[in-house]
């Protein structure tokens, strides 16, 4: 799916974060706890990504049980009733099953019914494609308020015997409630893209309808995450820098207008390069993935709720989201907090 015209800024009423809220399980790995078990040294994994722990999902714990978490606090903070709700939407890449979408399971689980739900699947740019999506939805006049849900428990699809992968992945969700409403704030321009060319590099390679799940695939760790990190960072950088600059385009606005950039928080070295690609100093580039780790779909809604707790996101700054995951998706959304 691309976006090719976004007008949203031009227009009277504008898609707007409402509420914004976040949970991560209390189980935390640091590097010191993956040094007993895997063949890495906590200075190696800190200075190739800039992570330093991560939290980890308990074994009762799904992706819906972290995004549900997410969604209440993000309600709360709209100052909302659950009930307001009349559409969901699921970004991850690690639903409670692959069927009934895991939006179903969360709508359940706030006690809701006849709610539209439905589950998207970009990678780690599904906040930015779920929030687009709801923006599109919510301009349609079809739905009043959406609640756009980032959630992950990556540590379920982790082969905690590959140390390129497993010290990188961590569990978390974010949620985000969007109304439209008149005034200045709101998204004011978005922008998606994908590349399929590039599926090999980046995927769970077993358990979907190409490679159905048998004991070979399972012994062969084929349900876990893979990665081929040398070439996904050839393409990261590139792609982030390019979506930046066409929301940039689209919003009529200049690197040098937003006050914060929220990337997502897959590596500290695609977040510098592409900072220094933009000509912004890492100031300006908000970054927590010291605490959580690559969070997939969550890493973005995190870093936002963080970022408006800590009062690095005040009301009337422009801020840009930009992300890049499997797919290859990216993409990226201007917005008016």
């Amino acid at each position: 799916m691309r976006v090719r015209n976004n007008m949203c800024g031009n227009e009277k009423y504008k898609a707007r974060i409402k509420g914004i809220g976040s949970y991560v399980p209390e189980k935390i790995l640091t590097n010191s706890d993956l040094e007993k078990f895997v063949d890495t040294s906590e200075e190696w994994i800190f200075s190739r990504s800039g992570i330093k722990e991560r939290h980890i999902a308990a074994d009762s714990q799904a992706s819906s049980s972290l995004g549900v978490e997410a969604a209440k606090r993000a309600i709360e903070d709209a100052g909302i009733e659950a009930g307001e709700i009349d559409l969901i939407i699921s970004a991850s890449i690690t639903p409670d099953m692959i069927f009934p979408a895991t939006a179903c399971i969360i709508q359940n689980k706030l006690g809701l019914k006849d709610v539209a739900a439905f589950d998207l699947n970009a990678a780690c740019t599904g906040f930015v494609y779920g929030l687009t999506v709801a923006e599109s939805l919510l301009k349609s006049g079809n739905f009043k308020t959406a609640l756009v849900v980032g959630t992950e428990a990556l540590s379920k699809i982790t082969n905690w015997k590959d140390r390129s992968t497993c010290v990188l992945l961590g569990d978390g969700a974010g949620a985000a409630v969007v109304k439209m409403e008149e005034g200045e704030s709101g998204m004011l321009a978005s922008y998606l893209d994908a590349d399929g060319s590039y599926a090999h590099l980046l995927l769970m390679p077993a358990g979907g309808s190409a490679m159905p799940a048998t004991v070979e695939t399972v012994n062969g760790n084929l349900h876990c995450f893979t990665m081929s990190g040398n070439e996904t960072f050839k393409v990261a950088v590139p792609k982030l820098y390019i979506s930046a600059m066409e929301g940039l385009r689209r919003s009529g606005l200049k690197v040098e207008d937003i006050d914060l950039f929220v990337p997502h928080q897959a590596n500290i070295r695609i977040i510098q390069a592409v900072a220094k690609k933009l000509g912004v100093p890492m100031e300006k580039m908000y970054v927590n993935i010291q605490k959580y780790g690559n969070t997939s779909a969550a890493t973005i809604p995190i870093a936002l709720d963080e970022a408006k707790r800590e009062g690095k996101l005040k009301e009337g700054d422009l801020i840009e989201i930009i992300a890049f995951g499997a797919g290859f998706t990216w993409g990226s959304c201007v917005i008016r907090w």
